[in-house]
């Protein structure tokens, strides 16, 4: 709401609220979602993704309800979901893990061994889609709209869109993405696009002492609600530039599937730090990661990339692998120094509290392809049998059915 990222594209950053109008929204939600609780007195709320006022809401008015919580997250395992009670992390998880209980049962941690041993085999990203050969990053890709079967799938779709907006009753509210904004955004992102990028991009070169950081996607939860004090990406860069030892560089990446939004003005303000390096979106993180001596991340996936492939991580938002003893979590920017310099000369990565670690999680989940029955799967009697080891892990969770079923 503050920034109309969900009606407008990024980098749009105008709000269509003055501060006044956006109180009230915010106080019309929270009295709906307070009546909601008190008339219906639910035993527990299940949240699929907090990601918007009203989940936001929803999740700290239960809190303070003292009514349950419950919500899904990717474990970052290939097609394996975990239940939380916190959307920081995986508390139940973390019950078990800061017990120090280190008894697993060998199912658990032959699992765990194997996951671990898989991975650093043939790594890969959890979300196929994390894979830059998956994403139009290229200009000739970003242009393919043009060829004419697509272009005229397209306008179809634009017109019937256009035939839709008319008819929608709710084309006013403060969520709704009409075709007008749709056009508009469509439009400078592709002239941006015409703008070649491929000049800014340093060499990779494995063989220099450097710290990485890979850039987020925008806007999303892992910067917006995991690290709400550290969401300019570029004074973090900043920060993390001027902490490393001399003889460093920085290598900072961009998300593959943020190339097509990024405008050229915000690489070239990165290009003003000297001792950083810009990276070809197109490398691969798994090329980088076995030779950076560092890895700096708000709250992302290469982070926990990184602890898999033993890498020292320092971290400035709230994420599960915090938990793990050799991960570094930066609350303050002046701690940020101390930090580098400790995880570069005093690291102490633990296998055995890794493989703890990841038994934990893969014993207290659920294997669901969660994202292909959400956006893809329409056989509905399919989408009921794909979920049932998720419904089953709510039942375990409350009690339902026994722990150990």
């Amino acid at each position: 709401m503050m920034h109309n990222q969900l009606v407008r594209e990024y980098p749009y950053n105008k709000s269509p609220y003055t501060h006044e109008e956006m109180l009230k929204i915010f106080q019309v939600k929270a009295k709906a979602i307070i009546k909601f609780l008190e008339e219906e007195k639910p035993d527990f709320i299940f949240i699929s993704v907090i990601g918007s006022i009203g989940a936001m809401l929803l999740y700290y008015i239960c809190k303070s309800k003292g009514i349950k919580t419950i919500m899904v997250q990717t474990a970052m395992i290939k097609n394996t979901f975990i239940l939380s009670e916190d959307f920081r992390n995986f508390s139940w998880v973390n019950e078990i893990f800061q017990k120090n209980e280190k008894l697993l049962s060998d199912q658990w941690t032959e699992a765990s061994k194997k996951f671990l041993n898989d991975f650093r085999n043939a790594p890969h990203p959890h979300w196929e889609y994390g894979d830059p050969r998956r994403q139009p990053i290229t200009r000739l890709q970003q242009f393919e709209f043009l060829k004419p079967k697509k272009l005229f799938n397209i306008l179809q779709w634009l017109g019937n869109y256009f035939l839709e907006h008319y008819k929608q009753k709710n084309r006013f509210d403060y969520d709704y993405i009409g075709p007008w904004n749709y056009l508009k955004d469509s439009f400078k992102r592709k002239l941006r696009n015409i703008i070649r990028t491929n000049n800014l991009y340093d060499t990779f070169d494995p063989s220099e002492n450097f710290a990485y950081f890979p850039l987020h996607y925008e806007p999303e939860i892992a910067v917006s609600l995991l690290a709400p004090f550290t969401t300019d990406q570029i004074d973090v860069i900043k920060h993390i530039a001027i902490s490393l030892p001399v003889g460093y560089r920085l290598y900072v990446k961009e998300h593959p599937a943020m190339v097509v939004y990024r405008p050229r003005s915000y690489y070239l303000e990165l290009k003003n730090i000297p001792n950083l390096k810009l990276i070809n979106p197109q490398i691969s993180n798994f090329k980088i990661i076995p030779f950076t001596k560092l890895i700096t991340t708000i709250s992302g996936t290469t982070g926990w990339e990184g602890c898999l492939l033993k890498k020292p991580i320092i971290t400035f938002g709230h994420i599960f692998y915090n938990s793990l003893s050799f991960v570094k979590n930066c609350r303050s920017m002046e701690q940020l120094p101390y930090l580098v310099k400790e995880q570069l000369e005093n690291f102490k990565y633990n296998e055995e509290e890794l493989l703890h670690f990841i038994g934990i999680i893969i014993q207290d989940s659920a294997n669901v392809n969660l994202l292909y029955l959400w956006e893809k799967e329409s056989d509905m009697q399919k989408k009921k049998q794909g979920l049932e080891p998720l419904a089953d892990l709510l039942a375990k969770k409350l009690h339902l059915i026994p722990q150990n079923q």
